[in-house]
């Protein structure tokens, strides 16, 4: 009886481990009728969606240091150098800067600036050897943002999301193709 139980548990086992080598391989298997979706990042770069949020941009003329970018940060991360001209009655800024190291890119800074002189890029790298280089000044902040379209070094894809109905290789696409669906403001004009 000792050795009929042995040989039903190995047989257990023999089918258990079976049926989970076959999990395994059909998992494989999916996977290998899918299309790839490598993006070979130093030549080919994926263009960010319409609502991306990256570095910010700073426009140091349309600041008016009213500093609600501050208070409405959840880590009161802008900082606000100004100092208040008695002739004109106003507030004029000496400084402005934002540390990307501890920004968490939420954009509320963005969203309630009263002016409009805060923006959101593309630009999503920021990588550097030094978490100082991170912190960027009304110089820094106020450069022109980087396109990845405009790079004439990089191949840019558009995301699977982005594609045309029925496209789903983003290589070789024409340059004028347009996504599936429709905008935002051609949904507008449409209800019209």
């Amino acid at each position: 009886m000792k050795f009929l139980k042995q040989v039903s548990d190995y047989t257990k086992e023999t089918v258990q481990a079976a049926k989970f080598i076959g999990q395994g391989l059909a998992v494989t298997f999916d996977h290998m009728q899918r299309r790839p979706v490598t993006v070979q990042y130093p030549y080919e770069k994926l263009i960010p969606s319409e609502r991306f949020r990256g570095r910010i941009h700073f426009e140091f003329d349309k600041c008016i240091a009213c500093e609600v970018c501050v208070r409405v940060c959840p880590i009161n991360l802008p900082v606000v150098d100004w100092e208040f001209n008695p002739e004109t009655k106003k507030k004029k800024l000496n400084h402005y800067s934002i540390d990307f190291g501890v920004c968490i890119f939420c954009g509320n800074c963005v969203e309630y600036c009263p002016t409009n002189c805060l923006s959101m890029t593309e630009e999503y790298e920021l990588s550097t050897y030094d978490r100082h280089e991170l912190n960027y000044d009304n110089v820094a902040l106020g450069r022109l943002p980087y396109k990845v379209t405009e790079d004439p070094m990089v191949t840019p894809l558009r995301e699977f999301a982005y594609l045309p109905k029925g496209v789903i290789e983003p290589h070789g696409l024409p340059a004028g193709s347009r996504r599936a669906g429709l905008r935002p403001e051609e949904i507008v004009d449409t209800e019209k």
